[in-house]
C-alpha cells in the first residue's frame, strides 16, 4: 500500500505518480510501495525509489551522490540524492541539511569552516541567472531543514576533463592549454562576482569545476561551506584559484616525492620555496619541471608558494596577471 510520511500529498497524487514513475524510474521503480516524502528530518532515510513532495512538485530519488579527491575512490554523500522532477523528466539533485565545522590551516593562519545549508541557499539567490554558477532554490520542509533543489549539470570536472586528454605534457601545454586557459577567466571573473556581493564559494577545487557537455561552459558547484578569516576574507578561495590554475598548467599536481621517484635530476634543483606553502609536497615552481612554461604564467603560480614575497589579495588582481600572460 502506497504511504505518504509528512504532510499529506494532494488527493490523486499516487495514481498519477505510479505512471510518471514507470516512465522515469526504470523496472524497480514500482517492485514495493511508493512512499511519499514531505520531509527530511534523516537524511539516511531517504532512499532510491522515495519520492519527495517539495514545493508542489515531485521527485523521485535514484540514488547518492559521490566525490573523490586527491586519487582517493568516490566517496558516497548521502546527504546530496540524484533525482527526477517527475512533472518535467529534468535531472536534479538534492541537498538535504546537514551540518558539521572543523578547522584548517593555510600556511600560518588557522581557519575556522562550517557547513552551512543557509549560506549556500543564499549564494544560489546571488548566482541566479549567472553561467557559471550552478542553478537551484531552497525549500524548507515542515521540520524546518534546508533543501536545496538544484539543476544537474551534466559533464566532467575539470580534472577528469584534462586527465582525459592523455597527452604529453608538451603537446596539452602548447595545444590545449590556451583553450582551458581561456574558458577559466570566465569561471574565475565569477568568483570575483561572487567576492562583490559579499559572499565566498568556500572550497574552490579543481572537481568543483564542471566542463558542461555541449556549451563546454565552466560551472562551479557546492558552496555551503563558509569560512572566517578576519585578516582576508577571501583568502582560501584565492588560495583554491591557485590551486586550480597549478593543476591546468601542470596538466596535473606534481609532488616532491613523485619528482624524486620519476625525476633525480630535478628533485635535486628543488628548494623549499618553489613549493605550497599549505601542502609543502606539492610543486609550484613548474619551470624547473618544464623549462618551456614562460616566466609569466610561472610568476603567477609562483605567488601562491613559499618563497613568494607578495600573494594575491584578491581575484582582479590574479586576472590582471592572467590576462596579460594570456594577450602574449
Amino acid at each position: 500500500m502506497d504511504q505518504v510520511v509528512g504532510q499529506a500529498a494532494p488527493v490523486g497524487a499516487p495514481e498519477w505518480l505510479r505512471e510518471r514513475v514507470a516512465e522515469h524510474g526504470g523496472p524497480y521503480a514500482l517492485e514495493r510501495p511508493l512512499r511519499v516524502l514531505t520531509e527530511a528530518a534523516d537524511f539516511f532515510d531517504v532512499v532510491p525509489y522515495d519520492i519527495m513532495h517539495l514545493a508542489g512538485r515531485y521527485y523521485l530519488i535514484r540514488g547518492l551522490e559521490f566525490e573523490g579527491r586527491f586519487g582517493l575512490e568516490e566517496q558516497p554523500k548521502p546527504w546530496v540524492k540524484r533525482a527526477i522532477d517527475l512533472e518535467t523528466g529534468a535531472k536534479k539533485v538534492l541537498k538535504f541539511a546537514f551540518y558539521e565545522t572543523f578547522s584548517d590551516t593555510l600556511g600560518p593562519a588557522t581557519i575556522n569552516y562550517v557547513r552551512s545549508p543557509e549560506k549556500e541557499a543564499h549564494v544560489l539567490d546571488i548566482v541566479r541567472g549567472h553561467p557559471h554558477f550552478m542553478q537551484g532554490f531552497p525549500v524548507i520542509d515542515p521540520t524546518g531543514n534546508n533543501i536545496r533543489i538544484l539543476d544537474r549539470i551534466l559533464g566532467p570536472p575539470l580534472d577528469g576533463y584534462i586527465e582525459a586528454m592523455r597527452l604529453p605534457h608538451e603537446r596539452y601545454f602548447h595545444e590545449r592549454m590556451p583553450g582551458v586557459l581561456g574558458n577559466l577567466v570566465p569561471a574565475f571573473e565569477a568568483i570575483g562576482f561572487l567576492h562583490r556581493a559579499g559572499q565566498k564559494h568556500g572550497d574552490i577545487r579543481r572537481d568543483h569545476i564542471l566542463v558542461e557537455h555541449g556549451s563546454g561552459t565552466y560551472r562551479w558547484i557546492d558552496f555551503d561551506f563558509d569560512y572566517y578569516q578576519p585578516e582576508q576574507p577571501y583568502g582560501v578561495d584565492i588560495f583554491g584559484l591557485g590551486n586550480v590554475l597549478l593543476f591546468v598548467a601542470g596538466m596535473g599536481i606534481h609532488t616532491v616525492a613523485d619528482i624524486y621517484h620519476e625525476r633525480p635530476d630535478v628533485f635535486e634543483e628543488l628548494r623549499e620555496e618553489d613549493t605550497s606553502p599549505v601542502l609543502r609536497n606539492r610543486v609550484c615552481n613548474l619551470r624547473k619541471l618544464f623549462p618551456y612554461v614562460p616566466v609569466k604564467l610561472n610568476n603567477i603560480l609562483l605567488h601562491f608558494s613559499l618563497g613568494a614575497d607578495v600573494f594575491y589579495e584578491s581575484v582582479d588582481e590574479l586576472l590582471y596577471d592572467l590576462r596579460d600572460y594570456l594577450a602574449h
